[in-house]
């Protein structure tokens, strides 16, 4: 490695992230139009009104539920809250806003000084909250070949806006606090991960080397560990070349996977804030603060360690569990059933069923599917009525269909494991059907026992334990 490289391994960056959600109301921030977004395929501009337009003379009226969601989410993470805050006028001129301005909050937000706590690479490390505010979600811009169209039916939707400290390092350090802090606000059901978009700001910089860099609006998670591991590799080709990295603001071109740029040197004095004077300052009392963190579910990282400790299960299975609120009720229910243990709860819940949710990219709250039909799956594995791969494919078929189990069995003809001596007699058969199997088997060729194992699941469509399978063959073949 010459020198050059070298001084380019031992670069340090720093990051951080300002992250924006839409809450889970049914109106909008400032008026009584309904949430378009949490709403199914309203037609364009018809979730709106005059104050959505931004009328002259109107005023805006502010949603107690939003800020009650809002202050839920600040004290999920930890954070000091203000008992007294405001909002203010950002200025820009766009057409997503039709104001001229958004109403958000600058000089005191919600809550300030949090902090959540992440694992990577089985070593824990905490981010730095250093505000959570809210404020309206602007108009949509729909770009087309010649035009562009405006849909206001967006406008005004509530945001919760979470802004970090620079605590981030590496961009496999973003994607775990990304996911965290989607697993939390859907926990407190803040936001819904299938309707609800999830964007944030990126902010890179080389430690002591150069200056800021911001690229704008990355949607969902998996984008913004992938802008950020782009932004370091084009940073650290500029110093190979003798480069300066300037302050500017790039945008981040999904299509492309790269960031280019928008403007130089942005600041946020450039948006003129300034006090909104339409709405009053808003007081919480101790008194709602605590109501309000009385009324919070246990959160996912005490979940996982109350998981760990109860049920005598590792980490990474226990936060599998904990991936979604409503998963790791499924688990609590199954071990509670009489006769399913931890460990088959675990596995099949943990492990078989998130795997099954992230092929068919479903959430389990959002599936159709009930405990029971899960938990009598279980129990039929437990009792030795099914096998590991028909267990696996009726659960694969209950997501798909949203079916009972008992229809998914009568309607794809599964079968009952097979027990020794049924068994046994099909190895025969197919032990005869398949000589030249045999012969490479006994030539040393361990390929034709997988093959003839293979054959046995076939012949008996899938209602034979492999292992059992396996145990005759052997048996059988070592005295023929």
């Amino acid at each position: 490695m010459d020198r050059n490289q070298s001084a380019l391994q031992e670069l340090r960056f720093i990051m951080g992230l300002e992250t924006h959600a839409q809450l889970k109301t049914k109106s909008k921030l400032f008026c009584n139009c309904i949430n378009s977004v949490y709403a199914n395929d309203l037609p364009p501009n018809t979730a709106i009104c005059d104050v959505c337009l931004g009328m002259p003379g109107t005023k805006p009226r502010l949603n107690k539920k939003a800020v009650e969601i809002v202050l839920k989410i600040a004290l999920a993470l930890n954070c000091k809250i203000n008992k007294e805050f405001f909002f203010s006028r950002k200025t820009y001129f766009y057409p997503d806003l039709a104001k001229n301005y958004q109403i958000t909050q600058y000089e005191i937000p919600v809550g300030v000084k949090g902090y959540v706590k992440i694992h990577v690479n089985n070593k824990e490390k905490i981010i730095r909250i250093k505000r959570v505010h809210i404020e309206e979600d602007p108009a949509k811009i729909i770009h087309r070949k010649d035009y562009v169209l405006v849909d206001y039916n967006r406008s005004g939707v509530p945001l919760v806006e979470i802004v970090t400290e620079p605590d981030f390092n590496t961009p496999e350090e973003i994607r775990a606090y990304l996911n965290k802090i989607m697993q939390i606000l859907e926990y407190i059901d803040a936001f819904d991960s299938s309707k609800g978009t999830f964007k944030s700001d990126l902010n890179i910089s080389i430690e002591g080397i150069g200056e800021r860099v911001e690229v704008k609006n990355i949607t969902g998670i998996k984008e913004v560990e992938i802008a950020a591991n782009y932004e370091i590799i084009r940073q650290k080709n500029i110093i190979l070349r003798g480069g300066r990295i300037e302050r500017e603001t790039r945008r981040w071109d999904e299509s492309k996977n790269i960031t280019l740029s928008m403007r130089k040197k942005e600041t946020e004095e450039d948006y003129g804030y300034i006090f909104e004077p339409d709405l009053p300052s808003i007081i919480i009392s101790d008194e709602e603060i605590d109501t309000i963190k009385q009324s919070l579910p246990e959160l996912p990282d005490v979940k996982i360690e109350r998981l760990m400790r109860e049920y005598n299960i590792n980490r990474k299975l226990a936060e599998s569990l904990a991936s979604e609120k409503e998963i790791a009720d499924l688990f609590e229910r199954c071990v509670k059933r009489e006769g399913i243990s931890i460990k088959n709860a675990s596995t099949w819940v943990g492990v078989v069923l998130r795997k099954i949710l992230n092929y068919n990219n479903l959430l389990y709250r959002n599936s159709g599917v009930k405990d029971e039909w899960i938990i009598d799956v279980i129990k039929w594995y437990e009792e030795e009525k099914y096998n590991d791969y028909n267990t696996e494919m009726i659960m694969r078929k209950i997501f798909e269909d949203v079916l009972p189990p008992e229809e998914i069995i009568k309607k794809y003809g599964f079968k009952e494991k097979i027990r020794d001596e049924s068994l046994r007699e099909i190895v025969k058969k197919v032990i005869e059907k398949y000589p030249n199997a045999v012969q490479d088997y006994h030539s040393g060729k361990e390929k034709a026992l997988e093959f003839l194992v293979g054959m046995v699941l076939k012949e008996t469509k899938g209602s034979a334990d492999p292992k059992l399978a396996r145990k005759i063959l052997l048996e059988i073949l070592r005295n023929k």
